[in-house]
């Protein structure tokens, strides 16, 4: 009898450790992993795939995202564009407790947490097992009544099993989620000191009827976009409201890890990195958009349209390619082919345009593009944000016309791009992203 209050003793003192561990990771903030789908650590990884096969296919992907976006401009829908082969990066964390794994799609261009629930009447095939929230001690439903469910757009009161909130997201592609809007604890790795942050009452959506093609080896989507219920936007008290993300190169050979900070390590501390305005799009509010003034290419300046107050180009991080209007694009085309010493060719894809034959061992010089934004901020775009290489004897400009303007994650490659979402910011800084490996 005696062990019972020993044993009782020292389980608190374990909790009491690890929420001090915690609350100190949470105060100087903490990163996570992302696994890019066509890294070895990702289930959608194929490794019977040639490399130059990933990369026709992240073209496909970028299509398809584009195509749903411009149809999106009309519709206050989520992004996510999960087709054939799920999205582009994909993350660990855990729900409930005890925690529960779960593996899921992460996207600026969504704006809820779901994931597939117990009992699923209506679900998409998952190989990995699915959520019972049954099983949860600090799993609650929402009531109608709660401000989360009053002030959400896609909620509504429920009447099956009990009067609760329930939710619906339809996202651009036909797919849906539909559920419970309930609370839960959400627990993260912090890839740096290999301690879980327990993140308690986050707003998640308990999916039980999903439709779609999302892939059976991931559980839902993160979304990191500007809505209230974004984990980005739920961590906003005890983050800043700042978070960042840094891609290693994802199509130069053996792709590395990228990570999400939160934090104090999402900031960007460097003094001459200038930040600029988020854009708040009255249609689409949860998506971030910028306004681009001009890109550049040695002395030639190509100006931007502008939109009113709406923005004029997406930040996107699900969509490889970058798109242009067909006028900057036409006239950034025009100046690559002034620069670029090599020979033109045909290319895989009437979507990329500009292609060069190359051979191996081959040296040639590709100009810096300088993406100009409002407020003075300057990207440098060197030749690993501005082309990519197809096949062995063949680079294409990973730029596209379009009439809806994205700025797409192989631009972002090698650069760390911090959100301020408490001041509206993003501020860019060109670096070494293999460096925080």
């Amino acid at each position: 009898m005696t062990v019972v209050p020993r044993y009782s003793s020292f389980l608190i003192v374990l909790l009491f450790l690890h929420n001090i561990s915690s609350s100190k990771a949470l105060k100087t903030g903490f990163s996570v992993e992302l696994i890019h789908r066509d890294s070895p650590k990702s289930p959608f990884y194929r490794p019977a795939e040639t490399h130059f096969q990933r990369v026709q296919n992240a073209i496909l992907r970028s299509i398809h995202r584009a195509n749903y976006l411009r149809l999106d401009s009309l519709h206050d829908v989520e992004t996510t564009v999960i087709r054939s082969s799920a999205g582009e990066f994909l993350m660990n964390y855990s729900v409930g407790t005890p925690p529960f794994q779960i593996l899921g799609l992460v996207d600026t261009g969504a704006s809820t947490i779901w994931m597939q629930c117990q009992p699923c009447k209506n679900c998409y095939k998952q190989s990995r097992p699915i959520f019972d929230p049954s099983i949860s001690s600090t799993y609650s439903s929402i009531p109608c009544v709660a401000a989360e469910c009053l002030s959400a757009e896609n909620t509504f009161c429920s009447f099956n099993n009990g009067k609760h909130c329930a939710y619906r997201v339809s996202y651009g592609d036909g797919s849906a989620s539909a559920g419970d809007f309930s609370w839960d604890t959400i627990t993260l790795t912090s890839s740096s000191e290999n301690l879980p942050i327990a993140l308690p009452k986050i707003v998640i959506g308990c999916g039980h009827s999903n439709t779609g093609i999302f892939g059976e080896q991931s559980s839902g989507v993160v979304g990191l976009g500007n809505g209230p219920f974004s984990l980005a936007t739920q961590l906003r008290p005890k983050t800043g409201g700042i978070f960042s993300y840094c891609f290693t190169p994802m199509y130069e050979g053996d792709v590395k890890p990228s990570f999400l900070h939160f934090g104090d390590r999402g900031e960007v501390s460097v003094k001459s990195a200038v930040p600029t305005p988020l854009i708040i799009n009255s249609a689409v509010p949860f998506k971030y958009f910028l306004e681009m003034e001009a890109m550049s290419v040695g002395s030639k300046r190509i100006e931007f349209p502008r939109y009113g107050e709406e923005g004029n180009i997406l930040l996107d991080s699900g969509t490889p390619l970058t798109f242009l209007p067909y006028e900057v694009y036409s006239s950034l085309e025009g100046e690559m082919v002034n620069a670029v010493n090599l020979v033109r060719t045909d290319s895989p894809s009437r979507n990329l345009k500009l292609c060069y034959e190359i051979t191996s061992g081959q040296q040639y010089q590709i100009p810096t593009v300088f993406a100009h934004f409002k407020g003075g901020a300057v990207v440098e775009l060197h030749s690993i944000n501005t082309f990519l290489k197809v096949s062995e004897t063949k680079i294409c400009l990973a730029f596209s016309p379009s009439s809806t303007a994205i700025f797409g994650n192989v631009a972002q490659q090698d650069i760390l791009v911090s959100y301020n979402t408490e001041q509206n910011t993003v501020t860019f800084l060109n670096t070494d992203c293999t460096s925080e490996l």
